[in-house]
């Protein structure tokens, strides 16, 4: 299953969207997913003070829930792991960009600005071809072949 969490960390990089919870909040939201080559093994997300994410990880690591449904990544993950504010600098200047910009008048120096930190523990994962031709060539293949297309692999991932 390495190979799986390789590509869970390679197409990382491409996914735009995806939905972050905090377990004893139980509400699901809507946050852009960034990963850094600089602090790997990380997902890292940029909120403003006050915030539930952010109130809800003011004192301390919690327990938390990630959900990647990206098919232009071709990537699709329930993660469990651990959420916590960060204070690294380095990580937010790798990380801020022009969107992060557009939610803080401030900027990156914004007094809101929040870095939180996702180390994922373990999941399931399906990383699927991600090219809508290679999709339709195993569809056509299956069908002039009669064997299955090729859809990617899944699996329980330990990270």
């Amino acid at each position: 299953m390495s190979e799986l969490k390789d590509a869970f960390w390679a197409r990382m990089d491409d996914v735009r969207g995806a939905m972050l919870a905090i377990d004893d909040q139980d509400r699901f939201v809507a946050m852009s997913p960034q990963v850094d080559d600089d602090h790997p093994g990380f997902v890292w997300f940029i909120t403003a003070e006050g915030t539930d994410l952010a109130k809800g990880v003011a004192a301390g690591p919690k327990a938390a829930r990630l959900v990647v449904a990206d098919g232009g990544a071709g990537l699709y993950a329930d993660v469990r792991g651990t959420l916590q504010l960060s204070t690294n600098e380095d990580a937010l200047d790798e990380l801020w960009s022009f969107v992060s910009d557009a939610w803080f008048d401030g900027g990156q120096s914004d007094p809101d600005v929040r870095l939180l930190r996702f180390e994922p523990v373990q999941g399931e994962v399906s990383a699927t071809p991600t090219s809508g031709i290679k999709f339709f060539y195993e569809i056509a293949k299956a069908h002039l072949t009669d064997e299955t297309p090729e859809g990617g692999e899944q699996g329980q991932v330990t990270f």
